[in-house]
């Protein structure tokens, strides 16, 4: 073989094995193995998926208690995000088994000291955590960090507005992905260092 075509072989391989990995690199952000646990959390942010996922999750007795992470400081219209919460919340058969727990901080890492204040001296053994299936990688990665000692499992609520792992078959599913492998990179080589 000519060195020419060894290279140009060479580039082709690589190309390849580039693209079958960026195939599966949606795939690798969703982490959905939800396991029985002490408590549910469910991750601020989407309002609709991930609340659902967990009421979901403790109608199936994976946990006994949730918690529903509300940011604090947001206001619609004239009422809290914590009001909307606690009016939802109040309304479900399962009221008695869900508390709120009001979010201060704008990074998973700050919610993991959010959840840590609301728990206060109970110490669960294990939590599952509720959040958008891109998500659920990378917090569990931030959660087991920084709340070392517990147990965490993880169930992704799906959003077909959102994303897919076949990220690149549409606009919104190619825009979520690289802001969370983003994310994800930044958290692994800077955040958890921090």
């Amino acid at each position: 073989m000519r060195m020419t075509t060894r290279r140009t072989f060479i580039l082709v391989i690589l190309l390849g094995l580039a693209i079958a990995a960026l195939s599966q690199a949606g795939s690798f952000l969703v982490v959905d193995a939800p396991q029985p646990s002490d408590l549910i959390v469910v991750l601020a942010g989407e309002t609709y998926f991930r609340p659902a996922r967990g009421l979901q999750l403790l109608s199936q007795r994976y946990g006994r208690h949730m918690l529903l992470d509300v940011p604090a400081n947001i206001t619609i219209y004239k009422s809290t995000q914590i009001q909307l919460a606690q009016d939802w919340v109040r309304d479900l058969p399962q009221a008695a088994a869900i508390s709120i727990c009001p979010i201060e901080g704008l990074s998973t890492k700050d919610e993991t000291k959010d959840v840590a204040r609301c728990l206060g001296h109970e110490q669960p053994r294990s939590i599952l955590i509720v959040t958008s299936d891109f998500h659920t990688r990378r917090s569990l990665n931030v959660f087991r960090r920084e709340m070392p000692g517990i147990q965490f499992s993880s169930a992704g609520a799906h959003n077909d507005t959102e994303f897919g792992t076949r990220w690149w078959t549409h606009r919104e599913w190619a825009k979520t992905f690289f802001n969370e492998w983003l994310r994800l990179i930044w958290w692994e080589l800077i955040d958890q260092w921090r």
